[in-house]
């Protein structure tokens, strides 16, 4: 691979290490958000280049085995990470529309929560994307997650009068236009292209809301 290596040679796959895995006892599960969270962390400011189960280890402050006790291996901690960091950002999207005034329309919001998709786990969250093409077979948890928790954010934040098939037309299509902003944005670094780009999707979407009231 040549942008994104994980290192599976340490990935304590089930069946291989033989570990006990945690009881989920709530002190358990309290250790075990706790070392998600340090790992979250980590990925955020590093991404998944040379990302292991050794270096989570490491950016939590443990051992590889105590990690094995409360993961099923380095796939399964990423895949928890990487859950982790896209909550982080939707909890950031909702915050800064929350922080507007009240009555905003859809583009309103949408200009609201474009900041917040440029926040520090961007970059680790597109890496995940292209893991995900990169070897479905292994990866394709990290991909199909994504837009299972983007969309009922996006759904949300439509004008509650319209149908159901018309919020999802839309929120499908704005997730799909931010994702590709965001790949232009991290690979091109064509800011002016892709604002101008961004400012055009909230024409349309201000011209689809008012062609619905």
């Amino acid at each position: 691979m040549d942008a994104v290596a994980v290192n599976a040679a340490d990935d304590g796959a089930p069946g291989r290490a033989g570990y006990r895995r945690s009881a989920g006892s709530p002190r358990g599960e309290a250790r075990r958000r706790e070392l998600l969270e340090r790992v979250s962390d980590d990925l955020a400011v590093n991404g998944l280049v040379d990302f292991s189960l050794r270096r989570a280890a490491r950016a939590a402050g443990t051992t590889h085995k105590v990690l094995l006790y409360h993961f099923d291996g380095a796939d399964d901690l990423l895949a928890q990470a990487i859950f982790q960091l896209r909550e982080r950002r939707i909890g950031n999207a909702l915050a800064a529309i929350a922080a507007g005034p009240d009555g905003q329309s859809l583009a309103q919001r949408v200009r609201a929560i474009w900041p917040a998709l440029l926040g520090e786990e961007s970059r680790v969250l597109d890496q995940a994307i292209g893991l995900t093409m990169y070897d479905p077979a292994r990866y394709g948890r990290l991909g199909r997650g994504a837009s299972q928790q983007y969309l009922p954010t996006l759904l949300s934040i439509c004008p509650p009068q319209w149908p159901g098939p018309r919020k999802l037309e839309v929120a499908e299509m704005i997730l799909a236009t931010l994702r590709g902003f965001l790949i232009d944005w991290l690979t091109s670094g064509n800011a002016t292209g892709v604002e101008a780009g961004f400012e055009a999707l909230a024409r349309a979407l201000e011209r689809e809301e008012a062609a619905g009231t």
